[in-house]
């Protein structure tokens, strides 16, 4: 037997018989994760987005400013504390629910705050890989009518 096949109107799929279509789509969604993470970028991603959580305590803030600062923020802060000559939009946790970046003119400021949004472009890009390989497996596999878009 195949390691892809159409049996009586189930699936076979890489050991895993008498699937419908929805349990199909995810064995295959596992097989894609599978075969996706464990890359250096999954490290990097998620590394990034720790290391921009205000996990550190800090002196008082304004009202609307998160409270705690992140690792990230602390020690870019501390060996690029170069001011620039025009300000550079951010985001953090508040200016997100807010939908409104914050403006900083350190340039320390400006690479802690942007840590966690590197981290998090490269792990919704990982998951749109995911996404857009699992969908296409299973179109290739299924019949006509059990196809997604």
């Amino acid at each position: 037997m195949d390691t892809v096949e159409q049996l009586n109107g189930t699936y076979f799929y890489k050991g895993v018989s008498n699937v419908s279509a929805g349990e199909l789509f995810f064995w295959i969604l596992l097989d894609k994760i599978d075969e996706h993470v464990g890359g250096i970028n999954n490290i990097v991603a998620v590394s990034s987005i720790i290391l921009g959580l205000p996990l550190l305590s800090t002196r008082g803030k304004p009202g609307t400013a998160t409270p705690g600062t992140s690792i990230a923020s602390k020690y870019s802060r501390q060996m690029l504390n170069v001011k620039l000559p025009r300000p550079l939009p951010t985001f953090t946790n508040a200016s997100i629910k807010l939908l409104k970046p914050m403006w900083t003119n350190n340039l320390g400021a400006f690479v802690g705050r942007t840590v966690p949004v590197v981290g998090w472009v490269l792990l919704t890009k990982d998951v749109a890989q995911i996404v857009y390989k699992t969908v296409s497996t299973y179109n290739m596999i299924v019949r006509e009518e059990d196809r997604v878009w």
